[in-house]
């Protein structure tokens, strides 16, 4: 018999679906018992091993799933936090799987394979995904930790980045440089952390004492991700903070063929320190946080959760500091 049965071949072979099987050899409610000791009794006589002790149940695998929103080619703040956490696994003898979760797969809220077949230990679900499909996965009875996101509708150990203080640090840094009217670039409704940053920008206007417009607030994508064309205000402020450095790159890519030159006409800061901030002409004053240190800390609390899945919720928040480029004027 082959050493490599998994559950889907169990599960074809009685005609039942691989969540049943799933719950059955994990003793889970929903599976009735002459059910659940025919499927552990086919287990059995296919080779397929039933892990009792939780030492020898270890796969020494960490489930990494991702929206596939942010796998594009563009965005490297994933990438480069992925690598991050394969390197902190590796160190501790742990492994990465990643399942890049298409948009049709979360809003019908299909349960990962690598979780149906039991393959990881934990899973790190890395940048916000929609809340039912989150709900579906914390349903799995195994150790979660939320990455670059956190949602107060789950008791869930969540590590982000200080989106708040960071974007009202940046705010001030205008405000500094002699700014008084400015803008403000992001969908404050497509995610947590462009409200988050939108939040401390305006934390540093109220300070200033310098009037939130609301006409200066420009969507740069809708409530899905998808990217927008950008919409000018009637009057240009002096400086508009972008909540994000790709966001920022091409605005100020729109900006250039409207014939506004940055930082000449208009004042330009982002958020991330990812590779637009780097390419971008002029190179943009941003934020960036520490993503070794976001890395590590969540391999920390998986490995953690793991040994101990009844352990206290942990909300980690990650330091940013400014980068200064040549993407702000002094006025």
């Amino acid at each position: 018999m082959s050493k490599n049965v998994k559950m889907k071949d169990i599960a074809e072979k009685l005609n039942i679906s691989i969540v049943t099987v799933s719950k059955a050899l994990a003793n889970k409610q929903g599976v009735s018992d002459e059910l659940r000791d025919k499927i552990k009794e086919l287990a059995n006589n296919m080779g397929y091993k039933i892990k009792n002790n939780k030492e020898d149940s270890f796969n020494y695998n960490i489930g990494v799933i991702v929206a596939q929103k942010y796998m594009d080619a563009e965005n490297s703040f994933y990438f480069t936090i992925y690598n991050n956490i394969v390197k902190y696994l590796g160190d501790n003898n742990f492994y990465a799987l990643l399942e890049v979760i298409d948009r049709n797969k979360e809003l019908e809220n299909v349960i990962p394979n690598i979780i149906l077949d039991k393959k990881v230990d934990g899973i790190i679900i890395l940048g916000q995904m929609e809340e039912s499909y989150i709900k579906v996965i914390c349903e799995q009875d195994i150790p979660v930790i939320f990455l670059d996101f956190y949602d107060r509708h789950f008791l869930v150990d969540s590590i982000i980045g200080d989106n708040i203080y960071s974007s009202y640090a940046i705010t001030n840094y205008l405000i500094e440089k002699g700014h008084k009217t400015i803008g403000y670039v992001g969908n404050i409704y497509a995610n947590r952390s462009i409200l988050d940053r939108y939040l401390g920008y305006s934390k540093a206007l109220l300070e200033a004492n310098i009037e939130i417009d609301k006409n200066l607030i420009i969507d740069d994508r809708d409530s899905k991700g998808a990217f927008l064309d950008f919409k000018l205000p009637k009057d240009l402020p002096t400086a508009f903070v972008c909540n994000s450095d790709k966001t920022a790159y091409y605005f100020i890519r729109y900006l250039d063929k409207m014939g506004i030159r940055v930082p000449e006409d208009v004042s330009i800061v982002g958020f991330d320190d990812d590779i637009h901030a780097k390419i971008s002409t002029p190179p943009i004053t941003t934020i960036k946080i520490d993503i070794n240190k976001m890395a590590k800390r969540c391999v920390n609390n998986i490995l953690k959760k793991i040994k101990n899945n009844n352990n206290k919720v942990e909300n980690s928040i990650i330091p940013g500091n400014i980068i200064i480029r040549q993407s702000v004027k002094e006025i």
